[in-house]
């Protein structure tokens, strides 16, 4: 891909364990991969500096602050035209209830994750801010049973 930068054992193992817990100290995942820490701590920057590590951030239990249920939501579009098409991805991800939101190859167009309290609470979302957007066709919602892997 021409951006791509060479990753040893080492710099794949740190990359396991910053992925599993971002707040090691630079001691302890020194220790963890078998180095000491002022070649970790290079080894570290060197993976931020290139963009392999591109930001840290804290994982929200939904749950915890009230929006324990998701649902996967595929969009199919009806509109064609850039300005529509801009108009509605700037509209769906400014919605605080969606924490994923991506364009698709295919069909579905997008497919959203939407974190929501419940049932009712994602009716109102569904009937309130979907339905009727400008350029929107069809709306399927996928309610998760149970989660089996996920990054986050």
């Amino acid at each position: 891909m021409g951006n791509e930068i060479e990753l040893d054992e080492i710099d794949r193992d740190i990359l396991f364990h910053m992925r599993r817990d971002g707040r090691l100290t630079n001691v302890e995942l020194a220790k963890r991969v078998g180095l000491t820490p002022p070649p970790c701590l290079r080894r570290l920057k060197r993976l931020e500096d290139t963009g392999v590590i591109s930001g840290y951030r804290a994982i929200v239990n939904q749950e915890a602050v009230g929006r324990g249920l998701e649902v996967m939501t595929d969009i199919e579009v009806s509109a064609n035209d850039l300005k529509t098409i801009e108009a509605l991805e700037e509209t769906l991800a400014s919605y605080e209830e969606v924490i994923e939101f991506r364009r698709m190859f295919g069909r579905p167009d997008y497919f959203l994750r939407v974190a929501v309290a419940d049932h009712a609470a994602y009716n109102v979302f569904l009937t309130s801010k979907l339905t009727g957007l400008p350029g929107i066709l069809r709306v399927e919602s996928h309610l998760t049973m149970k989660k089996i892997k996920t990054d986050d």
